[in-house]
C-alpha cells in the first residue's frame, strides 16, 4: 500500500512541475523576426500567413519586418488585398490595416513590383517601401530568426 501511495506521488511529480509553470509569467527574449513570402493572391491563406503571423509576433514583443517577392507583391494593391480571403481568417486587408497602426515595416521586392505594375501609392496605404537585394541581406543579417511562408 505505502509502496502505491509512493508510485503515485513520483508519477504525479512531473506534471505538478508543468502545472507549476504554467502559471508562472515565464519572461522572453525579443527576437527580430524576417517574414518573407512569395504567395500571391492565387492561395489567400498562405498569402495571409506572413502578415498574421508577423502581426501575432509583434504582439507578442518581437521585432517584425516583412519582404514580399514575386507574386507577393501585388497584396500590396488595395483591391487585391480587399478579395484575398483566408479560409479561417478575416479578409487580408484588415490584417494589412493592423499590420500597417503596428508599424510592421513591409518591403515589397522593387524588381517584382515594377513587373506586375504595383506602385508607390499601393505601398503608401500600408507604410511599404520598395526592397532591393541589399535591403534583404540588411534584414537577413537584423534578423534572429528568418520565416518564409
Amino acid at each position: 500500500m505505502a509502496r502505491r501511495s509512493f508510485l503515485r506521488q513520483l508519477v504525479a511529480l512531473p506534471l505538478a512541475g508543468v502545472a507549476s509553470s504554467l502559471g508562472q509569467g515565464t519572461s522572453h527574449k525579443s527576437l527580430n523576426v524576417m517574414m518573407k513570402s512569395a504567395w500571391g493572391s492565387d492561395d489567400p491563406t498562405k498569402a495571409a500567413f506572413p502578415f498574421l503571423h508577423g502581426l501575432a509576433l509583434s504582439e507578442a514583443g518581437h521585432s517584425v519586418q516583412v519582404f514580399l517577392l514575386g507574386e507577393a507583391v501585388s497584396l500590396m494593391r488595395k483591391s487585391v488585398a480587399g478579395a484575398v480571403v483566408p479560409v479561417g481568417w478575416p479578409p487580408l486587408e484588415q490584417t494589412l490595416t493592423k499590420v500597417a497602426e503596428r508599424h510592421i515595416q513591409i518591403y515589397a521586392c522593387g524588381a517584382c513590383s515594377r513587373a506586375r505594375a504595383v506602385q508607390q501609392t499601393d505601398l503608401d496605404q500600408w507604410g511599404a517601401k520598395f526592397g532591393n537585394p541589399g535591403i534583404f541581406v540588411s534584414l537577413v543579417e537584423w534578423a534572429d530568426r528568418v520565416i518564409t511562408e
